[in-house]
């Protein structure tokens, strides 16, 4: 299975409009939008999962087009790097 990155989607794509605009391409396994965690608003991202042959081909025929008067940007996920703690002293109060 790949992972898809897919950037700068319209705030109001639906889950079931990424899974449409990538199924022309081959069978979508998962799609996942990301919200914001404090307002429940869309963050203008997500991933879908998919087979990684159609999975590249979905990638070379989506990048650059639009999708709600927005440019999308399409990739092969990249593994998230660990997050940093804040690496300064520690200061007690």
């Amino acid at each position: 299975m790949k992972s898809i990155y897919v950037g700068n989607l319209p705030f109001s794509a639906s889950e079931d409009e990424v899974r449409e605009l990538f199924s022309a391409h081959g069978d979508v396994k998962e799609v996942r939008m990301i919200s914001d965690r404090e307002t429940g608003r869309p963050r203008g991202f997500g991933f879908v999962r998919m087979d990684p042959p159609e999975a590249d081909a979905a990638i070379e025929a989506l990048n650059g087009t639009e999708m709600g008067g927005r440019t999308l940007r399409i990739n092969e996920a990249q593994d998230r790097k660990p997050a940093g703690g804040g690496g300064g002293p520690r200061r007690s109060w």
